[in-house]
């Protein structure tokens, strides 16, 4: 009887195993199916050359906004940039002797010594902030930035001090596609784009965050990359080597990528971003001073032509594909127009070509 019953039991016990192997393989089948359906975009690129702001796109874009945890941290980092924005340029000026207003200088030095005590953005220190601002040669020394290392965007925020110091001060979507933070690490972000599901990826882009890139590359599916090129850093210096063209080496690093055996075969999306700062920066400062061999002079179709082409040179040898577009990462509606070219063009031609399409 005893006997009987032991074997029932291992023969229920076995039939349990089983249905749980067969559970657990149906599941691996399953994510099997979804990840031959997922398609890895990785940006790579310079620091800020954009890549960060495609990604908060994406949140905008597929997501409907970012929530209120993200909010919190945004606020607290834009009040923190103000503070940053302004101590680079009341510094740079004195650095360059550029003639500021005697007044200026002292509301200047009040605000050092302020910001040294207590590094939170007070009422007084935001008022201090706006006086310092009013001085117009603060203003041409923010024309001037590329001699120093100050975000694009830093008017943006200086510009609109008495909003953020309300009580009631929330950071919209531009605040937050303006607003600067360095990627330290990967962020990624997930979405279904008709039949495929896209996984966007962000790793940091100075210097001492790109040798985690390979680490994305493993176990990949579908991949496409995404170089994205700041056209209007064509006079800017790197914010980790001040000798050194962020165009340059924007323009070094995509050689080294096209030339790397593992992109032998990878299709590749270039975005030409920041177009709208170069259409107002190449009207004064020539394109030449990064590339000799330019001869259109302050002309913007022919400056981005002479980039576009001059990149495209680069990778000649790739059998690879190479999809060429201009944008303004800072613009939701040109963003999204880009992202259903690159949907239309790009990932069907990648889909078919994995017969998954």
């Amino acid at each position: 009887m005893g006997f009987g019953n032991s074997k029932k039991k291992k023969k229920q016990s076995l039939q349990k195993e089983q249905k749980k192997n067969k559970k657990i393989q149906n599941q691996i089948e399953i994510e099997t199916k979804e990840q031959e359906k997922e398609l890895k975009i990785l940006l790579l690129g310079t620091g800020e050359s954009g890549k960060s702001t495609f990604i908060k796109q994406m949140m905008i874009i597929h997501k409907g906004g970012f929530p209120n945890s993200d909010l919190v941290e945004y606020k607290k980092t834009i009040k923190t940039n103000l503070i940053l924005h302004t101590k680079i340029l009341f510094e740079a000026c004195i650095n360059f002797n550029w003639e500021i207003k005697s007044q200026t200088k002292e509301l200047g030095k009040e605000f050092l010594s302020l910001v040294e005590q207590s590094p939170e953005l007070t009422k007084k220190t935001a008022n201090l902030i706006k006086d310092i601002w009013e001085d117009p040669i603060l203003k041409k020394a923010y024309e001037k930035r590329n001699k120093f290392q100050l975000p694009d965007t830093a008017n943006y925020f200086l510009d609109k001090i008495d909003t953020i110091m309300e009580n009631d001060y929330q950071p919209n979507d531009t605040d937050i596609l303006f607003c600067r933070i360095p990627t330290t690490g990967v962020s990624q972000v997930t979405f279904d784009q008709g039949d495929t599901s896209w996984r966007v990826i962000d790793v940091g882009g100075q210097r001492s965050e790109r040798r985690k890139w390979i680490h994305q590359f493993e176990d990949v599916q579908l991949l496409i990359y995404v170089r994205i090129v700041a056209l209007s850093e064509y006079n800017q210096k790197l914010f980790e080597d001040l000798d050194v063209n962020r165009l340059r080496e924007s323009f070094g690093l995509f050689s080294k990528i096209s030339n790397n055996d593992f992109f032998e075969h990878k299709n590749c999306v270039v975005f030409f971003n920041k177009v709208d700062l170069f259409e107002e920066k190449i009207k004064k400062e020539d394109l030449k001073q990064c590339f000799p061999d330019y001869k259109g002079g302050f002309d913007f179709e022919a400056g981005k032509k002479f980039i576009k082409r001059k990149f495209l040179d680069e990778a000649e040898n790739s059998t690879r594909n190479i999809f060429c577009h201009f944008t303004c990462a800072t613009d939701t509606k040109k963003v999204e127009r880009v992202i259903d070219a690159v949907n239309i063009t790009v990932i069907e031609h990648v889909l078919k070509e994995d017969g998954l399409l």
